[in-house]
C-alpha cells in the first residue's frame, strides 16, 4: 500500500490548530478554555486531554429524576433532559427551573476538565412542559398557515421562554412528513406534503439564530437555544401510521419524500438530529449505519451530533432490553452520536467502556461521536455562558408571545363550510346576538384545546396552565348585551326551546400522544357527535372542532351551517373567536387531505385515486367586517 499524502488544506489546518495551542499553552490557560480560539481547535484540545472515562459520560443523557450532584461527577455526564412531566415541582416558577438547572451545572463545572452539559427538554409548541408558559399551535396548524416567518417567529419566542427556565436545548422541530393520520404523532407533523414542512423548517433560525455558514451547528447567543430536527428518517411514513412501525419504500421514496426537510435543517445550521424509533425495510433506524453514518454525517455532510430517542436504544430489539449490550454495539456504530438513556445509566456506561476495551466499539468511534457533542457545546457558548440568566424569568407566558400565538391560532383555523348554501353565509357571526348558545366538551378546557405534550406527555382535559378557553374568548368578543349561555351536552330540547340566536359547538379528540393516539377508527368521538346531532338539528350552528387530525364528519356535515378545522390551538383561545367573529378572515388552508372514510387511507395528494371530502390546500374565506 503506498504513502498516502495530506492534502496542503489539512496540513495548514493542523499548523494552525498546533500555533493556537502553543500561544494558549504560553499563557498557561488551555486551549479549550480560550474563547477567541476556533470552535474546531478548542474541541481537539479538550478531546485530547479527555480519558475514556470522560469521554463516555459526554455521550450519556441522563432524565434530571435520576440526577445528582454526584452522579453528574462520579460518570462526567454529558446532558440531562426532563421527559414528559418531569419537572422541579408541581407548578414550577421560571426561577425554580432555573434553579435545578444550574444546581446541575455547578456539578458538571466541579469535574476535572469542568465540561458544561446541555439541558434538553420537548418544546414542541412552545415551551409545553412548563406551567405558565406560551403554548402555540400544533404543528398541523401551523403547516395550514403556509407561513415560514410566522414559524421562525414562533421559534424566537419558544426560545427565549426555554432561556427563561434556564434550559439550552430543545427536541424540537418534528419535520415528519406524516402520510397517515392514523398515526399518533401525526399532529407534530406540518403536513403531508414533504415542500411545505421544507418550508416550515424555518422554526429552526429562529430557535437557534440565522447560521453564518451553512451546515454548520450553530447558536447565536444566550437569548437562543440548540434545536434537534427529527425523527431521522421516515417516521411519518410507517406501516397504516403505526408509531415505531416500518416504512417501506425505496431509497428513493425515502429521500424524495422523507429527508428533504433534512436537506434544509442542516443548512440552517441545525445543531442536532434525533433518530428514529421507526425501522426501514425492517432495519431499526437507530441501528441502520447506512442511513446514519454514510447518509447523513458523509453524504449530506452534517457536522453536529445525533442523539437517540427516549430508550432508543433499549427498543432496538424486541421484546425491549432483549440484549442491551449488543444493542449499545449497534446503536453506536451506526453513528449515535449522544444516547438519551434515560435512566439505567450505570449499565449503559459499563457497556460502552467494555465495548471499547475489547474493541467491539473503536476509540475512533467514540472520538468522533465527542467531537460532535463538544462542537455543538462549544458553537453554543455554553463554556463561556454555562448558567441561566436571572433577566430571561419575564419572558416565560410574556404578553406578546401570547399574542404572537393568538396570531398563528387565527391564521391556522381553515374554513371548511360557511352556509348550507353558497347564498346563505353564517360567518362572520354577529357580536349583537340576544342570545347564543355554546356547547360542546372542548368549549371551556384548556387541556384539549392543547392537546397532547402539553404539561405531561399525554396532556390531560383541565384547565391544567393559564390561557384563555374558546368560551372565555367569545364571552369578551361578543356586545356586553348579548346572553351567553354554556352547556356542554345539551339535549334538542334545550337547544330548541331557548330562544337562541346561533350556537357554536366546539367538541374533538381527548389528548394523546405517541403510540397512545394511533387511530385506525378516527371518528368524533360518541359526545361530540351526540352536541352536533342535538344542536345543529335544533339551531343554527358553527361546529369548531379541535382536533390532531381530519377526522370523518361527511355523516355530519349537511347539519353544520358552518364547519371550522381548529387543530390543537394551544392556550389563545381568542385567535378563534378573531375570525368567528369577523376582525379577521380566516387564511388557513389544509396541510394535509381530509378523507371521506377510514378505507380510504392512506390517501395523500397526488395519488392516482385522489377523491377527498376536502382536498390538500383547500379553505375558504369568510372576509373580516370593517368596523367590527
Amino acid at each position: 500500500m503506498g504513502t498516502v499524502c495530506p492534502s496542503p488544506l489539512a496540513v495548514l489546518v493542523l499548523l494552525f490548530i498546533c500555533l493556537e495551542a502553543s500561544v494558549a499553552s504560553s499563557s498557561g490557560v488551555p486551549l479549550y478554555k480560550n474563547p477567541s480560539a476556533t470552535v474546531e481547535a478548542r474541541v481537539q484540545d479538550l478531546l485530547q486531554r479527555m480519558t475514556l472515562e470522560e469521554k463516555v459520560g459526554q455521550m450519556m443523557q441522563i432524565e434530571r429524576s435520576v440526577a445528582n450532584p454526584s452522579i453528574i461527577q462520579k460518570n462526567f455526564v454529558g446532558s440531562i433532559i426532563s421527559g414528559g412531566g418531569s419537572v422541579p415541582k408541581d407548578r414550577a416558577s421560571p426561577t425554580d427551573w432555573m434553579d435545578m438547572v444550574d444546581g446541575f451545572q455547578k456539578a458538571a463545572l466541579s469535574t476535572r476538565l469542568g465540561i458544561p452539559l446541555m439541558y434538553g427538554i420537548d418544546a414542541v409548541h412552545g415551551h409545553n412542559n412548563v406551567y405558565g408558559a406560551t403554548i402555540f399551535p400544533h404543528n398541523i396548524g401551523l403547516g395550514c398557515t403556509r407561513d415560514p416567518d410566522l414559524a421562525r417567529r414562533i421559534g424566537e419566542a419558544t426560545a427565549l421562554e426555554v432561556r427563561g427556565t434556564g434550559i439550552q436545548y430543545v427536541f424540537a422541530p418534528c419535520i415528519a412528513v406524516c402520510r397517515s393520520p392514523s398515526w399518533g404523532r401525526c399532529y407534530e407533523s406540518y403536513s403531508e406534503d414533504p415542500d411545505l414542512v421544507r418550508k416550515m423548517t424555518q422554526i429552526i433560525v429562529g430557535l437557534q439564530g440565522k447560521p453564518s455558514k451553512a451546515g454548520v451547528p450553530f447558536v447565536a447567543g444566550q437569548h437562543n437555544v440548540a434545536a434537534t430536527a427529527k425523527h431521522y428518517v421516515g417516521d411519518g411514513g410507517t406501516y397504516h401510521g403505526i408509531d415505531e412501525n416500518n416504512t417501506l419504500s425505496s431509497f428513493k421514496s425515502l429521500v424524495n419524500i422523507h429527508m428533504v426537510g433534512y436537506f434544509d435543517a442542516i443548512a440552517k445550521g441545525v445543531s442536532t438530529i434525533m433518530a428514529s424509533y421507526s425501522s426501514w425495510n425492517g432495519k431499526k433506524m437507530h441501528g441502520n449505519r447506512f442511513l446514519i453514518s454514510h447518509v447523513l454525517k458523509k453524504q449530506l455532510g452534517f457536522k453536529g451530533f445525533v442523539i437517540s430517542d427516549w430508550q432508543g436504544i433499549d427498543r432496538m430489539l424486541s421484546p425491549p432490553n432483549l440484549n442491551y449490550t449488543y444493542s449499545v454495539e449497534t446503536g453506536v456504530n451506526a453513528g449515535l452520536d449522544m444516547i438519551m438513556i434515560p435512566f439505567d445509566y450505570v449499565t449503559f456506561h459499563d457497556d460502552m467502556i467494555a465495548l471499547v476495551k475489547s474493541g467491539y466499539i473503536s476509540t475512533q468511534r467514540v472520538n468522533d461521536a465527542v467531537r460532535r457533542i463538544l462542537r455543538v457545546k462549544f458553537s453554543m457558548g455554553l463554556f463561556e455562558h454555562p448558567f441561566a440568566d436571572r433577566s430571561l424569568t419575564g419572558m416565560v407566558g410574556a404578553q406578546e408571545h401570547r399574542e404572537l400565538a393568538r396570531e398563528a391560532v387565527r391564521k391556522s383555523l381553515v374554513l371548511l363550510k360557511n352556509g348550507k348554501s353558497k347564498n346563505d353565509p353564517i360567518l362572520p357571526l354577529s357580536k349583537h346576538a340576544s342570545k347564543i348558545l355554546v356547547a360542546g366538551s372542548h368549549a371551556n378546557d384548556i387541556g384539549r384545546q392543547c392537546g397532547g405534550w402539553t404539561i405531561t406527555w399525554q396532556g390531560q382535559a383541565g384547565n391544567i396552565t393559564p390561557g384563555t378557553t374558546v368560551l372565555d374568548a367569545i364571552k369578551s368578543t361578543v356586545h356586553s348585551s348579548t346572553q351567553v349561555v354554556y352547556e356542554e351536552s345539551p339535549d334538542t330540547s334545550f337547544a330548541k326551546g331557548k330562544g337562541f340566536d346561533y350556537a357554536i359547538v366546539v367538541v374533538g379528540e381527548e389528548p394523546y400522544a405517541e403510540m397512545l393516539g394511533d387511530n385506525t377508527n378516527l371518528t368524533i368521538p360518541d359526545g361530540g357527535i351526540r352536541t352536533i346531532q342535538n344542536v345543529c338539528s335544533s339551531v343554527k350552528c358553527v361546529v369548531v372542532l379541535i382536533s390532531g387530525r381530519p377526522l370523518i364528519v361527511e355523516p355530519y356535515l349537511p347539519l353544520m351551517n358552518a364547519f371550522v378545522a381548529a387543530w390543537l390551538p394551544g392556550t389563545e383561545g381568542k385567535g378563534i373567536t378573531d375570525v368567528l367573529f369577523g376582525d379577521y378572515q380566516f387564511e388557513g388552508k389544509l396541510s394535509r387531505t381530509w378523507f371521506k372514510s377510514a378505507s380510504q387511507l392512506p390517501m395523500t395528494v397526488g395519488d392516482k385515486y385522489y377523491d377527498p371530502l376536502f382536498p390538500f390546500g383547500f379553505g375558504l374565506t369568510a372576509m373580516a367586517v370593517e368596523g367590527r
